[in-house]
């Protein structure tokens, strides 16, 4: 059966779409990152690891000066902590334990003796010290040159001589001219101790880590990336158990409404016309919020229980997204009932369930393709959505989360969070759109 479906015309005019072909690696990649995930390769554990400073910039984005003091600010107060409580330990022993127990991910301070390492500290807090005297002095002379320059135009305006503000001016200027190269080699002399402390990983710890924080840190310094990964597993997992159910439900209802007809078909269209009537994220948001109500909350909206959470949303979208299949169903099955091997089959005698399962249902399979491709895209949508308005995915990462934190650090002109989080899903969905165009184009009687 399987081989008869593969060697199909259906089949061979979906391989023949190249667009197709692409989308279906694509998908095939973020299923294999969920896989990767629901194995364990990354852990909840590794999103929440803070691996840098808080909203530290992906790769190729350029630091700038105050974002640059802001970072060696916190590496060095990080390292200041360890080493202070490692120097008060006394014992050799005691401070390497210390020193170990710090770790940035797979950045850990350095393995040489804590006795080597504590003249480098040392000397990064004394230089430290001096870059702050220095970016002092840097910022009252720009402050005074600003002042002047202003005071030299008024006096130049009004006529008056200038000449002794024009010479304090240049002074000013020619400090700050000392004063700039002397800037760049403390900050150069600090992030060399820092390198030092707290080298960067080689091998495979290496790459380990440029992956985590190749697209930043959040405002807890986890890794953005560790957090877009994660989050693929909980859209195949909604966007999975949503389409399954959604189809199932809206196949089974659609096709006994269709072929028993009567009573079925009014009981059916009616709640059909009756959901349809609500706007489908109001719907969606009902549903969810009954499962917060207090003697439901403890087990379904307690981030404690990460799995239990999703419960809601597989309720509400199950609920919901099977009224669209349903309809299709339906039409396409008043079609099927009247052909000929149908009509056969009823005069033969065979039971109206047993035609209904074994001849009618199998023959909507195109349609099951394709709304469960457009399901799976809605739901994880819906559920980004729902997210982001607090009535969503609770105690583990998700798109939606993503975009929910980092919406203040836009503000900042910080995009990495909400920027990762909208990349990942947009080529998801996208995959998913033009594999659901050829899936039509492919099975659909109408398009053949």
């Amino acid at each position: 059966m399987i081989g008869r479906f593969l060697g199909s015309r259906g089949v061979r005019r979906f391989r023949r779409s190249r667009m197709a072909m692409v989308s279906l690696a694509v998908i095939g990649a973020y299923f294999a990152a969920a896989v990767a995930v629901t194995l364990g390769v990354i852990s909840r554990d590794d999103t929440k690891m803070r691996v840098g400073p808080n909203r530290f910039p992906g790769l190729l984005e350029r630091i700038d000066a105050e974002k640059r003091y802001e970072f060696d600010k916190w590496y060095v107060g990080e390292l200041s902590s360890v080493f202070g409580r490692a120097q008060r330990a006394g014992d050799k022993d005691a401070a390497r334990k210390i020193l170990d127990a710090f770790a940035l991910g797979e950045r850990r301070i350095a393995a040489a003796p804590a006795g080597e390492l504590i003249p480098v500290y040392e000397s990064m807090e004394s230089a430290w010290k001096e870059l702050d005297e220095a970016l002092a002095v840097r910022e009252d002379l720009s402050d005074e040159r600003f002042a002047l320059r202003a005071d030299a135009g008024e006096q130049r305006a009004a006529g008056t001589d200038s000449s002794a503000t024009e010479a304090r001016l240049s002074e000013v200027e020619e400090r700050l001219t000392e004063v700039r190269p002397r800037v760049e080699a403390l900050y150069e002399q600090v992030e060399s101790a820092i390198e030092v402390l707290l080298p960067m990983p080689e091998g495979v710890d290496g790459l380990v880590y440029r992956l985590r924080i190749g697209l930043g840190t959040d405002s807890k310094g986890a890794s953005i990336s560790s957090q877009a990964v994660y989050s693929v597993k909980i859209a195949f997992q909604v966007g999975f158990v949503t389409a399954l159910l959604a189809v199932l439900i809206g196949t089974i209802l659609g096709a006994s409404a269709a072929f028993f007809g009567g009573w079925v078909d009014h009981l059916v269209l009616w709640i059909v016309s009756t959901l349809s009537s609500i706007p489908y994220l109001v719907l969606l948001a009902v549903f969810v919020y009954v499962f917060q109500a207090p003697a439901l909350a403890e087990w379904f909206d307690n981030p404690d229980r990460p799995g239990l959470a999703l419960v809601p949303l597989y309720a509400a979208f199950g609920m919901t997204f099977w009224i669209g299949t349903c309809r299709v169903v339906r039409g396409e099955v008043m079609k099927i009932k009247e052909l000929e091997y149908v009509q056969a089959a009823m005069a033969l005698g065979f039971g109206r369930f047993y035609i209904l399962l074994r001849h009618i249902i199998p023959n909507t399979a195109h349609i099951m393709f394709i709304n469960f491709s457009l399901l799976f895209i809605g739901a994880i949508k819906s559920e980004v959505i729902l997210t982001f308005l607090g009535l969503g995915v609770k105690g583990q990462p998700s798109w939606g989360i993503m975009i929910s934190h980092g919406a203040d650090g836009v503000t900042n002109f910080f995009f990495w969070e909400v920027g990762a989080a909208t990349v990942f899903m947009f080529v998801l969905v996208l995959a998913f759109n033009i594999v659901s165009d050829a899936l039509q184009d492919a099975f659909d009687p109408k398009h053949v």
